[in-house]
This record gives C-alpha cells, sequence and structure tokens, in this order.
C-alpha cells in the first residue's frame, strides 16, 4: 500500500514499481463474490454461471496479478524489499496466500462445470498447497519480521507502525490467512485416497483452524485496545475495520465444512452450530459497529482507496459462514440473513471493482506516492 496525498504520475515503464501485495485483495474480493453465490441456500436462474463467470474473471486476475508481482520483483527488488520490511504493507503478503486458496477452492466449487472435475481438482490441488504454503510461511514470517525488525527500528506510532498504539486491523491478514485454508481444504478430502490421505489432510485443517484462531485471539485485543484508547482509524484505513471479520466469518465456514467433511463423527453438526452461532452473532455486532464508522468518516471525507476492498472479502467469509449455519440448523432466517449479506458483498464488489478500474486507467492506483500529510495513511 502506497501512501496517498497527491500521486506522482509515473511512465509506463515503471507501472509496477508501487504495485504491492495488497493488490492480491482484488483476487481474493473477487473470488468469494463467485464462491459465496454457488452455494447460496437457494436457486435462482443464471446464478451458476454468472458465479461461473466470476470464477473465471478471478482466475485470469491471479494469473495477470502474479505475473505483475513477479516483474516486480524482478525489476524493483529495491521496492519490493521495502515493502517486506515495512509494517503497514508487510501483513498483505497474507493476502497472497488467500488468493491462491480462494481461487482454487472456487475451481472446484464452479470450475468444474467449465473446465471438467478431473481438471479441477488438480488445479485446486495445485493453488491449495502452494496458498497452504504460503499462509504457514507468512503466519511464521510477518510476526517474527514485527518483532526483530519492525519493532526495532523505531516504527512504534502512526497508523501503520508497530506497537499498541499503532495495532491495525491489517496486522490480522498473515495470521487469518491459515484459516481460510483450513476452510477451503475439506473440499479436497472426498478426492483424495481414503484412510491416511484423507485423514492427514482433515487433521491439518484442524491444526490451522487451531492455529489461526489463536493467533487471532491473541491480535484483537491489540486492535480493540487502539480503537478504544486512540479513537478513530485514520480516514483511508477506517475500511480495514471490516478485516475482523474474516476470521470470524472464516472459522465458522471452517467448522461447518469439517462437519460436511466427516458426516460420521458424532456431533460434529452441533458443534458447528455451537460455535458458529455466538461468532457469527459477535461478526454481526461487529459489522454494524464497522459499518457506522465507515459512514462517519465517509461523512468526514473519506475518499476511495484499494482499502475499499476489505468491504469485500471478510464480508463475504460471513457469507458462507451463515450459509453453513443455515444447513446445519435448517433455519429459514439464517438461509435469508445469507442472502441479504451476499447483496451487500456484490454491491460492495461492483464499488470496489469500478473504482478500482477507474484508477488504473487514469493510473493514479500505481502512480509514486507522495509524502503523507499529518493525519493520513497508506493506502495502496
Amino acid at each position: 500500500m502506497a501512501t496517498l496525498a497527491h500521486p506522482v504520475p509515473l511512465p509506463r515503464t515503471l507501472a509496477v514499481r508501487h504495485l504491492g501485495p495488497n493488490w492480491y485483495a482484488t483476487v481474493m474480493g473477487t473470488a468469494i463474490v463467485g464462491n459465496a453465490g454457488a452455494t447460496l441456500p437457494l436457486r435462482v436462474p443464471g446464478l451458476r454461471a454468472a458465479c461461473t463467470a466470476v470464477w473465471a474473471l478471478s482466475l485470469l486476475m491471479l494469473v495477470a496479478l502474479l505475473a505483475a508481482r513477479a516483474l516486480h520483483w524482478a525489476r524493483h527488488r529495491d521496492q519490493a524489499r521495502a515493502h517486506l520490511l515495512d509494517p503497514a504493507v508487510a501483513p498483505f503478503y497474507g493476502c497472497l496466500a488467500m488468493a491462491l486458496v480462494s481461487v482454487g477452492g472456487g475451481t472446484l466449487i464452479v470450475g468444474r462445470d467449465v473446465i471438467g472435475l478431473e481438471a479441477a481438482v488438480a488445479v485446486d490441488t495445485a493453488l491449495y498447497a502452494a496458498g497452504t504454503a504460503v499462509a504457514l510461511a507468512v503466519a511464521v514470517t510477518i510476526p517474527y519480521l514485527m518483532v526483530v525488525h519492525h519493532g526495532g527500528h523505531g516504527v512504534h506510532e502512526g497508523p501503520g507502525g508497530h506497537g499498541g498504539e499503532g495495532a491495525s486491523p491489517v496486522w490480522l491478514l498473515p495470521v487469518v490467512s491459515p484459516m481460510v485454508s483450513a476452510a477451503l481444504g475439506p473440499l479436497l478430502v472426498p478426492h483424495l485416497p481414503p484412510g491416511q490421505w484423507q485423514r492427514t489432510l482433515l487433521l491439518a485443517c484442524y491444526g490451522m483452524f487451531g492455529l489461526s484462531l489463536l493467533a487471532t485471539l491473541v491480535m484483537l485485543p491489540l486492535v480493540l485496545g487502539r480503537l478504544l484508547s486512540g479513537g478513530p482509524l485514520p480516514l483511508a484505513l477506517t475500511p480495514t475495520l471490516f478485516l475482523v471479520l474474516g476470521p470470524l466469518g472464516q472459522s465458522t465456514t471452517a467448522a461447518s465444512t469439517f462437519a460436511d467433511a466427516a458426516p460420521g463423527v458424532a456431533y460434529g453438526g452441533g458443534i458447528a452450530v455451537l460455535y458458529g452461532v455466538p461468532v457469527m452473532g459477535f461478526a454481526l455486532l461487529w459489522l454494524a459497529l464497522a459499518g457506522a464508522m465507515v459512514l462517519s468518516a465517509r461523512r468526514r471525507g473519506m475518499g476511495f482507496a484499494m482499502t475499499w476492498w476489505a468491504f469485500t472479502f471478510p464480508v463475504g467469509t460471513c457469507v458462507t459462514g451463515l450459509e453453513g449455519l443455515a444447513r446445519h440448523t435448517g433455519l429459514v432466517a439464517l438461509r435469508w440473513l445469507a442472502v441479504l449479506l451476499y447483496a451487500v458483498l456484490v454491491a460492495a464488489w461492483l464499488v470496489a471493482a469500478s473504482r478500482t478500474v477507474r484508477g488504473l486507467v487514469s493510473g493514479a492506483l500505481l502512480a509514486a506516492p507522495a509524502e503523507p500529510s499529518p493525519g493520513t495513511a497508506r493506502t495502496r
């Protein structure tokens, strides 16, 4: 994420210099629209075809972004290293892991309608393996850098800084990425050889669920403490409040997929409901709180930034979490709540996508950042 005030236009040859890992959020936010829509508990003519088209778009975006990021590392290694050592940017490497796993899961959910089941399993296996490896590496590396490097270079204040006063919801990104692998891993279980292979993957998903959940429970109080003691986030960072929904919705989704993958386990569905209902209750509370803060920030002049993509994937995880709860409880109210939240997700995606395309065409989103003014924050 670059900084913001008045971007300086760049020559086209340098267009990828300021392309940070946060851009993978566009892939995540697009993939979740297709994945969540395909599993909605209602049948709408053309919905699955539309979700398949969105999945195809997310796959194309992933390929294009991987190529652009590879070019970024090849031609602008100094900037890439600066991003990795920047506490405001480094956590977004979690988005790479979640983009890979989300697109892979979408391949198995809807992509198989286009490429066939065998090819879909192969693609999902490759993307899931790569994404999970990145997720586990990021979950260790980024917190390590935050302690050893970021905390040791005087970066203790400001909206993107390290330390309690600078705690940001962005810090959740590295530790929530294994939860995405935990939630989508069970989709591959039926396609593995019975016995050791299936049990190993399922147990690994349980382990990643616990890893991510416990790490989130460590990080979340820091974020809440920052809000209670420091007041609202800077305008450009306000949308990142929605990132708190990610671990809540994704863990609820994971609990449901665990029950689906191991139907013979006694009380599996009951445990998913006992866990998911209170967690989703808190998620809805946070959604209302974060929404109110965003509306307040908008009235105070909050403009578009890449942080607006935080309105997509985290909300999508709540949709899939509600879908799982509706499936295991049979409650119509939960089904319609999932549908309502999905409508919010689609609207948020349309706004974020259209504004991003406009920013790309104008060159503003890939321009060199200007020095931040007081009260501003990193947004690209």
